[in-house]
């Protein structure tokens, strides 16, 4: 399976990104899927995760915050992020949860700063 995220950016505190992860190869749908992320200097965290069934769960850190969402037709998951923080910035991935079974794609940078 093939992951490839994108949408990340350069955003000032308090701003917004939308990131999508596609996945290919595999039966998608019948996986948790979910978003993690590795800032400098850190062990890669999970931010949140979304069942096949679209059940969600989130950090402490990004509750309120960040909306994990998915669409099986397309294979996608995504993750809407608003009111975001300095210390939001990380290279964000996806891959399924809690346990990681696929290969890591490369990520998207995501900066918060001013």
């Amino acid at each position: 399976v093939q992951l490839v995220e994108s949408g990340g950016g350069l955003v000032q505190p308090g701003g917004s990104l939308r990131l999508s992860c596609v996945a290919s190869g595999s039966i998608f749908s019948d996986y948790t899927m979910g978003w993690y992320r590795q800032a400098p200097g850190k062990q890669r965290e999970s931010v949140a995760r979304i069942t096949s069934s679209g059940i969600t769960n989130y950090a402490d850190s990004v509750k309120g915050r960040f909306t994990i969402s998915r669409d099986n037709a397309k294979n996608m998951v995504y993750l809407q992020m608003n009111s975001l923080k300095p210390e939001d910035t990380a290279v964000y991935y996806c891959n399924t949860a809690p346990a990681v079974i696929w290969s890591w794609g490369q990520g998207t940078q995501v900066t918060v700063s001013s």
